[in-house]
């Protein structure tokens, strides 16, 4: 089972890496942005969308609020993630290539980590759920989780948490 996540990561990771050189265009917006007047949704907002699309999709009981609430906290993003990520990925550009493959490494092994923690979030989350609600959250699309990851939970269309979620 955990052959089958880790290697769904890395087709999911190699598929993203593919497919973002196709969606990138030659030449940007001045200032970088891809589109004008497109602003990022507030990561809080979107976290308690997918709470509540949870909540609403399992039918959750009042006592297991407590289990939900701890399972959205393991997957919020850590704060300033996004503003860390991009100065490393600047100062990658200053390091020879057997500096940035030790910097690889060590990015895989925190990714690896956090990947453990949520998935260990998700299976004590689980646990709490009847067995209705267990098929349920098993018959949702996997987990978008991107960077964090994996974006957090859900990507387009939904929560998704399945068992073939990549973390």
């Amino acid at each position: 089972m955990t052959a089958k996540i880790i290697s769904g990561l890395a087709l999911a990771l190699a598929l993203a890496g593919a497919s973002a050189g196709f969606a990138q265009p030659a030449e940007g917006p001045p200032g970088g942005r891809m589109e004008q007047g497109w602003e990022r949704p507030d990561p809080a907002v979107m976290a308690q969308k997918r709470a509540d699309s949870l909540r609403d999709l399992l039918q959750l009981r009042p006592n297991q609020e407590p289990a939900l609430g701890a399972l959205m906290e393991a997957m919020r993003p850590p704060e300033g993630m996004r503003e860390r990520m991009m100065g490393e990925n600047q100062a990658m550009m200053k390091l020879s290539t057997p500096e940035r493959l030790d910097r690889m490494r060590d990015h895989m092994a925190r990714r690896q980590a956090a990947f453990d923690t949520r998935a260990a979030a998700i299976k004590r989350f689980y646990s709490q759920l009847t067995p209705a609600q267990q098929k349920a959250f098993d018959a949702l699309p996997p987990m978008g989780m991107r960077h964090h990851g994996m974006g957090g939970m859900g990507g387009h269309g939904g929560p998704g948490m399945g068992p073939h979620a990549p973390g």
